[in-house]
Order: structure tokens, then C-alpha cells, then sequence
């Protein structure tokens, strides 16, 4: 077993079979930077939702079996360059994009904040240390991907979203939207990485009301606890003067918040299947 990589979230080793070794951490990162502190159960409840959705979607994967409360094994593939983002809702990055013109929607949007959009969008972006955002000429002209290529990721991506959006709904959530990521294996194109809580927003329905911050069972809380206290802006300024961020102490109130919601949101999901 060869050591590969460390990500934000999980260590990645080449077992020399074909196959790839998948260890989910307790790590947590928000707006690309690490913290120092774990989110207790997070890893386990990663490797829940990465079985759960490559069991569940009706879709050609790269998942092969659970190795343990931590670790998953999946067939190695060349990845495609580019993170396939869709969107159901007004919400995130999308409202302050929009706000600059940098995005257009259909002229029967709803754009009160978390209202959701007459039709899910694919928004893809780059895979990289801080993803771009990019449109279907700019993939082609990179050679990231063919033309051929954009749409079947572009379509699949959202249908996989509807149908991930039903079976949240099944469990009494919302799924906002969803980063999916896919690989090549012998000239196929097939799901990859791994899908849970860090990889979509996840809003109760219950709760769940236009035009106001939605609570989120997701890492979401963590993104909103550093925005309302003025980290998400330092963060852009010191990149912005070539300095890396550093980031604060999570408050152990937000971290055992975290990590309930990770777990009631899976016994949701297992129990409505």
C-alpha cells in the first residue's frame, strides 16, 4: 500500500491492484482552509454517505466495497479536470455572482435568497487549490474536456442531482446543490471521488423558508460561523496581500453542533431508503 496523497478531508493510498484506498479523516476545511480542529464522527458519517449514494444512484461508479468505519476501496481512474457543480437553489456564491453580472439566469428566477431556480443549472469549476468557476468554451478551449464530453457531464450531473434531490426529500431535506466528480476507466466515463455532507448542502424541510440563511446539515455552519465573524473576508484580504490564512479556534459549541448534524442527517437518509 503506497501513501499517495493527504486532501482536506481524506488520505488517499495506491494499493498497486488497480484499486485505490480511500481513508475519510475527522478533518474540516471552509472557504480552502484547513483547521486545526476534528469534527468527532465526521469521518465515519463521510464513509456512510460515500456507500450509501454509490449504492443508491443508478449509475456506473468507481466504488468497489467498505474497507472499515473508515475507509473505502475504489477503482483507480484518470480524473476529468473539472468539478461538476449543480445548483437547485438562489443560494452561495451564486447570489454575489449574479449580483456582479458574472452569471445570468432565466428570466422567470426567483432571486430572493434560497428560492429555488425554475430548472437545477450545471455550474461547473476547475479542480484547484481555488476553484474558478468556468462556462462550456472556456473547459473546451482549456482541453479539459470535449465538447462531447461537457454534455453528457453537464446532463448526467443533473440528473444525478434530481435524483439525489427526491431521496433527500424522502428524508425530510432539501438539497441545494451538489459538487460531483467523475473519472475515465478503459474509455468510460464513471462517478468518482466520494459524495456526502461536504460535497452538497443539506437544509431540513422543515425549517426551510425564502429569503433568510437556511439552517444546514452540512458544513455550511461552519462557512456562516467564520462569515458573521469577519474570517471569510480576511481571508480573501490576506491572499489578496500574498499572505496564507490562518485559521481561528472553532468553538467547541459549533463543533459538537457539527457533529450531531452529520449524524442525524445519515440516520435520515439510511432510514428512508
Amino acid at each position: 500500500m503506497k501513501f499517495l496523497a493527504s486532501g482536506k478531508v481524506k488520505d488517499i493510498y495506491d494499493l498497486e491492484d488497480g484499486n485505490l484506498l480511500f481513508l475519510f479523516s475527522d478533518r474540516v476545511s471552509a472557504y480552502d482552509v484547513k483547521f486545526k480542529e476534528e469534527i468527532p464522527k465526521k469521518g465515519e458519517i463521510l464513509c456512510k454517505f460515500a456507500e450509501f449514494w454509490f449504492k443508491e444512484l443508478n449509475i456506473p461508479n468507481h466504488f468497489v466495497k467498505t474497507e472499515s468505519k473508515t475507509g473505502i476501496i475504489v477503482k483507480k481512474m484518470n480524473m476529468i479536470p473539472i468539478e461538476c457543480v449543480v445548483r437547485g437553489y438562489f443560494y452561495g456564491s451564486l447570489v454575489s455572482r449574479w449580483k456582479c453580472g458574472d452569471v445570468n439566469l432565466p428570466d422567470d428566477a426567483n432571486t430572493e435568497l434560497a428560492a429555488k431556480l425554475p430548472e437545477p443549472i450545471f455550474d461547473p469549476t476547475t479542480k484547484s487549490t481555488h476553484d474558478v468557476v468556468i462556462d462550456k468554451k472556456q473547459a473546451i478551449e482549456l482541453n479539459l474536456v470535449t465538447n462531447e464530453e461537457f454534455n453528457w457531464l453537464s446532463n448526467t450531473s443533473i440528473q444525478i442531482y434530481k435524483n439525489m434531490a427526491s431521496i433527500a426529500d424522502s428524508a425530510g431535506f432539501i438539497l441545494a446543490d451538489l459538487k460531483l466528480e467523475f473519472g475515465k476507466l478503459d474509455d468510460k466515463i464513471l462517478l468518482g471521488d466520494s459524495i456526502g455532507p461536504d460535497e452538497y448542502r443539506l437544509w431540513p424541510k422543515d425549517s426551510y423558508s425564502i429569503g433568510k440563511i437556511q439552517e444546514s446539515y452540512d458544513k455550511q455552519l461552519l462557512r456562516d460561523w467564520l462569515t458573521n465573524n469577519g474570517y471569510q473576508k480576511k481571508f480573501d484580504d490576506d491572499r489578496a496581500n500574498g499572505k496564507e490564512p490562518v485559521p481561528p479556534k472553532i468553538p467547541d459549541f459549533l463543533i459538537k453542533k457539527m457533529s450531531e448534524r452529520y449524524i442525524i442527517a445519515y440516520e435520515r437518509f439510511a432510514k428512508s431508503v
